[in-house]
């Protein structure tokens, strides 16, 4: 099952079947040589099964090239599609580092004990990631520091978070 999105195609690269990928994952690496990666739009049953042959770093985004595809046409209908992999592929994160998809969907609790909401979106902001929690009293946008999220307990649903004079 491809449970994790690593990055989005963006648009073509050249003529020779490169693609532009934002890149949704912090660690790159994971675009390695024979990875098998499942390009996916909107339509979940529109998916079309790769494999990685190449990865170079262009600016903020990667230049990706799967095995196989030879020339901008054999890609350009793929722009905007999701790449994602099998969670046993990917990097695993270290202590105190959650993939995204864990994350979505926590139940949020401050650490006085009342329910805030379930987290519905993770932005990257460069300094920090910041978590979107959207409860009854509407969206709590919650920077992703130490001082914020006291405890995530992704087998339990939930996530304590601090709130910080000021975020509400």
């Amino acid at each position: 099952m491809t449970d994790l999105r690593i990055g989005v195609i963006t648009s073509p690269h050249g003529l020779k079947g490169e693609v532009k990928v934002f890149p949704t994952t912090d660690n790159p690496k994971v675009y390695e040589h024979g990875l098998r990666v499942v390009l996916q739009n909107s339509n979940i049953s529109n998916q079309h099964e790769l494999r990685i042959e190449s990865c170079r770093s262009f600016k903020k985004f990667l230049i990706v090239k799967f095995m196989g595809v030879e020339r901008i046409e054999d890609i350009e209908g793929y722009k905007g599609y999701g790449i994602w992999i099998d969670r046993k592929d990917a990097v695993q994160p270290e202590e105190g580092e959650y993939f995204v998809a864990d994350l979505i969907g926590l139940s949020v609790f401050a650490d006085e004990g009342n329910y805030l909401g379930t987290l519905r979106e993770v932005y990257s902001t460069g300094a920090n990631d910041v978590y979107a929690i959207e409860g009854e009293s509407g969206e709590i946008l919650l920077p992703a520091i130490k001082e914020c999220i006291k405890e995530v307990n992704i087998p339990e649903g939930k996530m304590i978070v601090h709130l910080m004079k000021g975020l509400l």
